[in-house]
C-alpha cells in the first residue's frame, strides 16, 4: 500500500510503502470495542465512597425504648431512614481495571490503523522537527495536511527537536502529540486523521508487525 509522502509545506515529495499487515488488516469491529472499553475501564479510579451506618458519627444510644411510645421501634438514629444516618447499597472503593491478552490489543491496534487507512484518514510527513517550540509553525502546516480536521500526531522519539514538536503541537486544540510507543485505540478512535512522520512507521512496524 503505498501512500504520499508530505513535507512541511504540505508538497508530496515521494511515496512511502505502509505495511500491509498494519494498516490493511482485517478489521475487527468487536475487538476494537473491547479494547476502547478495557482502555477506559483501566482509567476509573473506583475511589467512590459512601459511608455506612457504622461508619458516621453520632448514634450508640437507642432513641427511645422499645415499647410503650407508640412510634415505630428504632434501634439507632444512625440508620439509613434517619437524616444524618449512613447509607444503604451506594458505591464502595473497587478497582476496574480489566485483562485484554497483549496480541489481542495489538490486532485492535491493527484494526484502528486499517480503518483510518481505508478512510484516507493517514497522512505521512517527512522534516517534522523543530529546534525550538513554535505553536504557529506547527498550527500552519497541520493546516495544510488535514484541514480543519482534528490530528494525532505521532512523535517517534523524544529527540530535542521533536521534544519541541510535541511542546508546540499540545498548544492547539484540535491536535494531540503522542510518542508512537503510546499509540492506543481511544486516541486513534477519538481524532480524524493520524499524522505519521516517516521516523514513526519504523517505531510502529517494530511492535505492531509481529502477530
Amino acid at each position: 500500500m503505498d501512500i504520499a509522502v508530505l513535507n512541511m509545506q504540505g508538497e508530496q515529495i515521494r511515496t512511502v510503502a505502509l505495511p500491509e499487515q498494519i494498516f490493511a488488516a482485517p478489521i475487527k469491529v468487536d475487538l476494537m470495542h473491547q479494547a476502547y472499553v478495557r482502555q477506559m475501564a483501566n482509567a476509573r479510579l473506583g475511589t467512590h465512597k459512601t459511608k455506612t451506618r457504622h461508619e458516621v458519627s453520632g448514634g450508640g444510644r437507642k432513641p427511645w425504648r422499645q415499647k410503650g411510645t407508640g412510634r415505630a421501634r428504632q434501634g439507632s438514629n444512625r440508620a439509613a431512614q434517619w437524616v444524618g444516618g449512613g447509607r444503604v447499597h451506594t458505591p464502595q472503593p473497587r478497582d476496574y481495571s480489566l485483562k485484554m491478552p497483549q496480541k489481542m490489543r495489538r490486532a485492535a491496534l491493527r484494526s484502528a490503523l486499517s480503518v483510518k487507512a481505508a478512510h484516507e484518514a493517514i497522512v505521512v510527513v517527512e522534516g517534522l522537527s523543530m529546534e525550538m517550540p513554535k505553536t504557529r509553525t506547527i498550527a500552519d502546516a497541520l493546516k495544510r495536511w488535514v484541514g480543519e480536521a482534528t490530528a494525532l500526531v505521532l512523535i517517534p522519539e523524544k529527540t530535542p527537536e521533536f521534544v519541541a514538536v510535541a511542546k508546540s503541537a499540545s498548544n492547539i486544540a484540535s491536535a494531540k502529540p503522542l510518542h508512537a510507543n503510546y499509540l492506543n485505540i481511544r486516541d486513534l478512535l477519538g481524532y480524524d486523521k493520524v499524522v505519521i512522520p516517516v521516523e514513526s512507521l519504523d517505531v510502529i512496524q517494530a511492535y505492531l508487525g509481529q502477530e
